[in-house]
């Protein structure tokens, strides 16, 4: 049934004169008379008695009526609510550890502010996964902080970042230091697949074998909590992530000479990603949005 036909059915139900609604619409009678006809062969039930030259609403016909109205109700107001041009829909977003926890929450909270028919679902993955999801086509847009040469996947430039070495050994604070002169410390690192521990060791080259990785993590709290109670330790990070912890002395950056470790994050969709409204609308805003 479409939805045409439940129209003229329920034109119908208010007034059964084939006449009046065939001159109201602009059509011919025979054309609304087919309309209900192809409709009553789909429900296998006359929904109409014909006497004499009128339409009569039957049992069947009331019964359907009450049945079916609400739902063809919904779905005009749904028509109509698009049809008025709103920013709506459900998009769905991953973000790499770092945008994820510092960066995307308060685009997406200020964006769902101005957009009321808006829902984000959004995740925290690494950046190797995030890639993966957006070449399969499971999310919509993905947020990276590392290269990616995917031919299927698009990536557009949304702010730098710097990472620094973090530590809470005093005696490395305020002193500049060669990458090699620091290979004896204890190194924790992100987990393999994330954007933070690619750029670091590709910055560091060949002496990236010479590290003693005695440790892996993923969530930054447990990064933290490990080089708050072991001095001897040392990582690398997104100065974003321990701006608190250096502004209050618990931890400090220890500087390099001639190594500045920079990276851009980006926002990344697959190619063949139908652009809706919605899409243009977030993606705009989140490149308009001050993430440096």
């Amino acid at each position: 049934m479409t939805l045409k036909e439940l129209s003229l059915f329920y034109q119908l139900c208010e007034d059964a004169h084939l006449s009046n609604l065939a001159q109201k619409l602009g059509i011919t009678q025979s054309a609304v008379s087919l309309a209900i006809k192809s409709l009553e062969s789909k429900i296998g039930e006359p929904l109409f008695d014909r006497i004499g030259k009128k339409l009569v609403i039957n049992e069947i016909g009331r019964l359907f009526k009450e049945k079916t109205y609400p739902h063809f109700q919904a779905l005009m107001d749904a028509e109509n609510f698009f049809k008025d041009n709103k920013i709506s829909g459900i998009l769905t977003i991953a973000s790499s550890k770092t945008i994820g926890d510092f960066i995307t929450s308060q685009i997406v909270f200020h964006f769902l502010e101005t957009h009321a028919h808006v829902m984000i679902q959004k995740d925290i993955q690494n950046s190797a996964h995030i890639i993966n999801l957006v070449k399969n086509g499971i999310i919509d847009i993905g947020f990276i902080e590392s290269i990616c040469c995917d031919e299927d996947v698009i990536k557009e430039e949304m702010g730098n970042d710097e990472l620094i070495l973090v530590t809470s050994d005093k005696d490395l604070e305020g002193k500049i230091f060669y990458i090699d002169e620091l290979l004896y410390k204890k190194w924790i690192v992100r987990e393999k697949g994330s954007g933070t521990r690619e750029v670091f060791l590709e910055s560091i080259g060949k002496l990236a074998k010479e590290l003693k990785i005695c440790m892996e993590f993923s969530e930054f709290e447990e990064a933290k909590t490990i080089l708050l109670k072991n001095p001897q330790t040392i990582t690398c990070l997104s100065k974003v992530v321990v701006e608190k912890e250096l502004k209050r002395g618990e931890l400090y950056e220890v500087k390099l000479h001639n190594l500045l470790i920079e990276r851009k994050f980006y926002l990344i969709y697959n190619k063949n990603k139908y652009q809706s409204k919605l899409f243009l609308e977030f993606k705009n805003f989140v490149k308009n949005f001050a993430v440096t």
